[in-house]
């Protein structure tokens, strides 16, 4: 039963068309090339535990061989025993120790097994899960906003815990082919023939466990967009988030039924496979019946004629079970090694996926200062798979020390044209020119630093206040988290700010300070009510942290989208009256529908339809009469 992701963009209708039916052997074929990389990674997680896990399954094989031999001896002595008038009690009581020490190795070798096997599979799911962490965030933005990149990534989520037990399994197999190399050897000396009738027991049932493990391999391909909407819906009808709407709108039926009918739809698909392999497996185990019984007849016949002794009887019989399970086990283990590479397809591929926003070698830095600025070149970008332009023929500059308004409706491209500035997008066509120079051709990361950016849909951490803060220029902030400055500084709430502390310092300057008095914690108060103790903020409580962030970095651009729309009017004021020192001397875009605040750049653009349509000072817009002065004149209009 099985329990119930100009742009290269991912392509998603080959997986799926792949997923409408079993994979082939071909594909099955191919996914075991990923099988070297798996060991590689195993091996890169720890050697010591990789070397001890190996060592114990070397030992671990030769234990049944002897077992089973030992325990033919002590039936053979025991035999000769009854017909002898001087039994050897000794010997027999030796050979009865020596089976003794030979189990209790075996079992203390298996504990031994078991625990570096448990302890690197949990190194191993931490190992992945940081490789993961960290190719995703090479990533384009453009993979984050894209489903069939998530059903990917939801797939090689799902690897990261428990694809160490496919190292087990191979050292297992390992370990049951040098055990089955050593019966087998014992009984082709005795019977070649009981060899055939074990390829008769298990071929058939390997065959069976085959084709059923492809086709649930398939079934959660294919359900991987409808296991994330089940997460999806757990989480709505179950978050602090969503409590308030859920609870005043009354979705709690709604959600309920449709996850019901979701999960139950699931369910049935499952339940339809799992039957069908019950069934197919229990014709096909009768193979393997027949093939064990027919080889124990021949076993029989022979002791019958007096050709084997009781203990060779036993150790045959014994033998050929074991030889029967083991074949069995190795055909089955290589099915399932067949079956998880399929998932484990999945995990590599999502780390073969490459980003495209990326720099040429020995690309040069951002330069420091920028003496020229931004220049857009009939900029046009359009959004992969997107049929509709979200920004075209943009032509205008960004000059140092020049403060400029990005005004314009919904959809105008505003929050587009910061994305492009900071390279998390490339333009379609057209150029973005830094100081000359193609912002391409410069080195990504150093882009980054020298831009600011507060999005309007800033994260909300459930962090503490100074992570929170601290986000902003993370390398800066880390050493003050934890730094006795900085907890004497909680101490000193409302007193005054140790100098040189960066979070401090920007909380006073954006105003986040403000929310000290209600923190018992003082700047290590954890926000948020995901975790314990944590405090909800308000809208405009976030946004002043929020902006503290952007107080945090050293950058020589600024670009706020939408930086006041939560805090109230006075709060406002104050908080563009710091913004105006901050900004002295450096590069600033301002996304805002107030006017209060668009007033204050030196330029105003103005966007429609993705297109530049008005340029010049506020003054100079509103006696134009155009676009701006009409949206002007209509909030106006509302405060009159």
């Amino acid at each position: 039963m099985i329990q119930p992701n100009h742009i290269r963009p991912i392509p998603p209708s080959n997986h799926h068309q792949q997923a409408k039916q079993k994979p082939d052997w071909r594909e099955r074929r191919r996914a075991l090339r990923y099988v070297p990389a798996l060991l590689r990674m195993v091996w890169q997680t720890h050697r010591g535990y990789t070397i001890t896990i190996v060592a114990l399954r070397i030992i671990r094989a030769f234990v049944p061989l002897a077992t089973l031999w030992v325990a033919k001896l002590i039936i053979d002595a025991v035999l000769l025993m009854t017909k002898s008038n001087n039994p050897n009690w000794t010997h027999l009581w030796e050979l009865v120790a020596l089976e003794l020490a030979i189990v209790v190795l075996g079992e203390l070798l298996a504990r031994g097994s078991s625990l570096v096997e448990s302890l690197l599979g949990d190194l191993f799911s931490n190992h992945t899960s940081v490789r993961l962490m960290e190719h995703a965030a090479t990533l384009d933005l453009y993979h984050f906003e894209d489903p069939a990149f998530y059903d990917r990534m939801e797939r090689a989520r799902r690897q990261t815990v428990g694809r160490v037990s496919l190292v087990s399994q191979l050292l297992g197999m390992g370990q049951n082919s040098i055990t089955l190399i050593s019966l087998s050897a014992a009984i082709v000396s005795y019977n070649p023939w009981l060899l055939l009738l074990l390829a008769v027991a298990v071929i058939p049932s390997f065959l069976g466990e085959t084709h059923f493990a492809s086709l649930e391999y398939s079934l959660l391909y294919r359900w991987t967009p409808e296991r994330r909407q089940l997460d999806y819906l757990r989480y709505v009808g179950a978050s602090d988030e969503t409590a308030k709407e859920v609870q005043m709108f009354g979705l709690a039926p709604w959600l309920i039924e449709r996850y019901r009918a979701l999960s139950d739809k699931f369910y049935d698909q499952n339940k339809r496979l799992s039957v069908r392999k019950a069934l197919g497996a229990s014709g096909l185990s009768l193979f393997g019946t027949l093939g064990y019984y027919g080889a124990y007849v021949l076993i029989l016949v022979k002791a019958a004629e007096g050709l084997l002794t009781i203990g060779t009887l036993t150790f045959l019989a014994s033998s050929f079970a074991r030889s029967r399970d083991l074949i069995g086990g190795l055909l089955m283990g290589f099915s399932g090694i067949v079956e998880q590479s399929m998932y484990l397809k999945d995990l590599f591929e999502f780390f073969e996926i490459q980003p495209t926003i990326t720099a040429p070698t020995n690309a040069p830095p951002v330069p420091q200062p920028i003496r020229e600025g931004f220049i857009f070149q009939d900029v046009g970008f359009r959004y992969p798979d997107s049929e509709r332009w979200a920004v075209r023929h943009l032509n205008f500059a960004l000059r140092p020390g020049e403060r400029i308004a990005l005004v314009g409706e919904n959809g105008a491209g505003k929050t587009t044209i910061t994305k492009l500035l900071a390279r998390l997008y490339d333009p379609t066509e057209g150029r973005i020119l830094l100081d000359g120079r193609d912002l391409r051709e410069y080195d990504v990361p150093s882009v980054r630093r020298a831009i600011s950016v507060i999005f309007q849909d800033f994260v909300r951490y459930d962090f503490r206040f100074d992570e929170n803060i601290g986000v902003g220029e993370i390398d800066l902030a880390k050493p003050y988290f934890a730094h006795p400055h900085m907890i004497a500084d909680q101490q000193s709430v409302g007193a005054e700010r140790l100098p040189g502390n960066p979070i401090s310092d920007a909380a006073r300057q954006s105003l986040a300070d403000t929310l000290l008095p209600r923190f018992a914690n003082g700047y290590g108060q954890m926000l948020g009510k995901r975790f314990k103790d944590g405090v909800e903020l308000s809208g405009g409580e976030w946004q002043k942290v929020a902006l503290a962030r952007s107080y945090m970095r050293q950058s020589q651009a600024l670009i706020l989208d939408e930086p006041t729309a939560a805090l109230d009017a006075r709060a406002e004021y104050e908080v563009f009256v710091r913004f105006s020192e901050l900004v002295a001397g450096r590069m600033a875009i301002i996304i805002s529908h107030r006017f209060s605040t668009v007033r204050m750049a030196d330029r105003i653009i103005v966007l429609r339809g993705g297109e530049l349509i008005e340029e010049g000072s506020h003054s100079e817009l509103v006696g134009r009469g155009g676009l701006y002065a009409e949206l002007f004149e209509l909030q106006a209009e509302g405060y009159r």
